[in-house]
């Protein structure tokens, strides 16, 4: 299935254009946010305060950038909200929000079939899930396709195209899973992609055979990347209700973690509904970025925490961050 081609020529904006602007305000070299920006490395800007004309001070410290998907109790997605209506809290001592942009931006979607022996005769489904995905990305998103099995392959780079590849066409269930090591590969390549709103789309039903990767350090590496994992449950009927809900498990966790969706249906209008969902919340996130009060460098787990001035409404991101090692 293809999309009509557009002749029209496209100004595409800078996904960071107003991030870079604030990092460059507050004193940090252009090459330095060229590199964090690019290879997802931690932020590090300078603060300055004017005391006088003359004396300036300025603080080493790093930044935490947060997208945040809002809904009110319908699940709808909010927009028009300010920087005061957010509190942020990190291992529940609350932060000052140093960056705040609402602006639709475009993002980066890398999409994971899973084509193992597991899946059977359901890798048509999660092709014609994937295609129904790919249609339905707006003309200024980018989309890369994997499929897994023992082994990690890209069947197509990121790129404008809605067309799946005819290499996707001729897949078929094989070997074993190595699902951890495909979120792991696309988040590694989605860390080197210039937008700043990125997201995995599995498409699995969960079991991992093989993998030289943790569930927890492939999660890990989507969080260093700031990739959002959503997650599409195709287990099939025929396999043992341990072995679905175990997968089931693995699915929800990744979701959870990194501040994305569970879909517990394969196909349908359900699905149609919420891959179009996923594609509103991508391009309509808030960001925040703020500078831990905790500068320790003890490469802990440090928790997340989001306040609205509405109680009526409900935020979601990543949980959480782990502190940078060393000096």
């Amino acid at each position: 299935m293809c999309v009509a081609s557009h002749t029209k020529t496209i100004k595409r904006m800078n996904p960071f254009q107003p991030l870079v602007r604030y990092l460059l305000r507050a004193g940090l070299p252009s090459f330095l946010i060229l590199l964090s920006l690019t290879f997802n490395f931690p932020v590090r800007a300078q603060e300055a305060q004017e005391e006088g004309d003359d004396d300036v001070v300025r603080v080493n410290t790093e930044l935490v950038i947060l997208n945040i998907t809002v809904v009110d109790g319908a699940g709808r997605y909010v927009h028009g909200l300010r920087s005061s209506d957010f509190k942020l809290f990190e291992d529940g001592q609350e932060q000052k929000i140093s960056f705040f942009s609402d602006e639709q931006t475009p993002f980066a979607a890398a999409v994971l079939l899973d084509t193992s022996g597991s899946m059977g005769k359901r890798i048509s489904l999660a092709r014609s899930a994937a295609i129904r995905f790919l249609n339905g990305l707006r003309i200024e998103d980018v989309a890369a396709v994997y499929h897994f099995d023992s082994e990690v392959e890209q069947v197509q780079d990121f790129s404008f195209s809605r067309d799946l590849a005819d290499m996707a066409f001729g897949l078929r269930s094989s070997g074993l899973t190595v699902l951890n090591d495909a979120v792991l590969r696309a988040a590694e390549d989605l860390s080197k992609r210039a937008e700043k709103r990125r997201a995995i789309l599995v498409l699995s039903d969960g079991a991992d055979t093989r993998s030289r990767a943790s569930l927890e350090k492939a999660i890990a590496t989507a969080l260093s990347a700031n990739a959002t994992i959503f997650t599409v449950d195709m287990s099939s009927p025929d396999h043992s209700p341990v072995d679905r809900m175990k997968g089931a498990g693995a699915l929800r966790v990744m979701a959870s973690k990194s501040g994305g969706r569970y879909i517990s249906t394969p196909g349908g209008n359900a699905l149609r509904e919420a891959f179009a969902g996923i594609v509103e919340e991508l391009g309509q996130q808030y960001t925040i970025a703020y500078r831990p009060a905790n500068r320790a460098r003890d490469g802990r787990f440090r928790t997340i925490a989001l306040k609205l001035s509405r109680p009526d409404l409900n935020a979601r991101t990543r949980p959480g961050y782990s502190a940078p090692k060393g000096k």
